[in-house]
């Protein structure tokens, strides 16, 4: 049984008909979004990489209670990004420059302030997000990035520069924090060496510098993902490379090539 993860594509308006390397836009397709498929084993946790060639919707994502209020499932999101490539301007934005209370954050949604109210990051590859659940956020055009989020798929829009889609303003509003983002969730991720990048708490995120050293193998046990930055790691004798996930059912099974830059994830139980 192959240890890779299959793969989806998912064409967005935002997205774009010519990729980074290692991939490629069917011809006439505009995709957005590449997604791993959640192993049975570890299926709290999603992959994803994303690819804009515009500005995202303002939006926000509630915490696991809300959406059990909402939806009667328990699956919030929190997410988190590392950007792999960008274009020369590129943003992200997330949080507010200054706190807004909830009938001043609708106002802004709907008159269209809400996005020069919001704090913007100038971005280069290897900056690093985490986005907690409730907050507001927007991917700028031409970021490239990769995704770690808890399995769900519930985003509520507030503001999406008069494109003709769905919003969600009231349910936002219920659960958005007009407040600034925590300058410690934000990071440049050295070039070099091994890097927690998250530890819960409902996921682990490291990044490893070739083979891992005894503290991270150590609170890594049982199965995880890895997904190569650069480089490749072999699983069972399968090659894994950069542009693919893979599950990874314990440390035995798993080489990492001298040089490579693997990030590994897994749920905090």
């Amino acid at each position: 049984m192959s240890s890779l993860l299959p793969v989806r594509s998912v064409e967005k308006p935002w997205g774009r008909d010519r990729l980074p390397a290692p991939f490629v836009a069917p011809e006439g397709k505009r995709i957005g979004e590449i997604w791993f498929e959640p192993p049975a084993a570890l299926d709290d946790l999603l992959v994803k990489y994303l690819f804009a060639s515009e500005n995202l919707s303002v939006q926000v994502h509630p915490d696991d209670a809300q959406a059990l209020a909402a939806t009667g499932r328990s699956e919030g999101k929190e997410e988190c990004w590392l950007i792999t490539a960008c274009e020369p301007g590129a943003r992200i934005g997330i949080g507010f420059e200054e706190p807004l209370d909830a009938e001043t954050l609708k106002s802004a949604a709907l008159d269209g302030s809400i996005e020069a109210r919001m704090a913007w990051f100038d971005v280069v590859p290897g900056d690093f997000f985490y986005i907690p659940a409730n907050t507001v956020h927007a991917i700028g055009a031409g970021c490239s990035l990769i995704e770690i989020q808890q399995n769900s798929d519930i985003t509520y829009r507030l503001y999406d520069y008069g494109r003709p889609r769905e919003l969600h303003l009231d349910a936002a509003i219920a659960v958005a924090k007009g407040e600034p983002h925590p300058p410690r969730m934000r990071r440049r991720v050295a070039e070099t060496g091994e890097v927690t990048l998250v530890e819960g708490p409902l996921f682990r995120l490291d990044r490893l510098d070739g083979a891992a050293s005894p503290d991270v193998r150590a609170r890594y046990e049982g199965a995880f993902l890895v997904i190569p930055v650069s480089g490749s790691a072999t699983i069972e004798g399968e090659r894994v490379a950069a542009g693919q996930c893979a599950l990874v059912r314990d440390w035995s099974s798993l080489s990492i090539e001298g040089d490579a830059k693997i990030l590994i994830a897994q749920p905090v139980l």
